[in-house]
């Protein structure tokens, strides 16, 4: 489980994107809080950073034309298997959302996708 570094998002092969649906999709349910190694950081911050990440993701799965559920763009939204939240304070959007995805982080993402057979320019 990762999350790609939020500039990757948009040059993401279809099964990366979707599999980072996926993934987020799991952290706002059941995996909110539940320790892994690559994405432990976005416990440190309010649900509703992952939320926002989640909207770039939905956004450029929106742009090629996938249809994900349109709950997801719900912040209090948490799956199926998951109440939703009785409230979530709003927070400011922040460039990068995660402070964690630095330079050193996108040049990590890249190495890693680079090791799967996939070179972004």
């Amino acid at each position: 489980m990762r999350l790609w570094h939020q500039e990757l998002i948009w040059q993401l092969p279809r099964q990366q994107l979707l599999g980072q649906h996926r993934e987020i999709a799991a952290l706002r349910g059941r995996g909110w809080g539940k320790p892994h190694a690559t994405v432990n950081y976005v416990f440190q911050y309010s649900p509703y950073k992952l939320y926002q990440f989640h909207l770039l993701v939905l956004a450029e799965m929106a742009r090629r034309h996938y249809h994900p559920d349109v709950k997801w763009f719900d912040p209090y939204y948490r799956g199926q298997y998951c109440a939703r939240y009785e409230s979530l304070a709003a927070i400011p959007w922040t460039d990068p959302i995660y402070p964690e995805h630095d330079a050193a982080y996108l040049k990590a993402c890249l190495a890693n996708l680079h090791q799967k057979g996939i070179d972004l320019n």
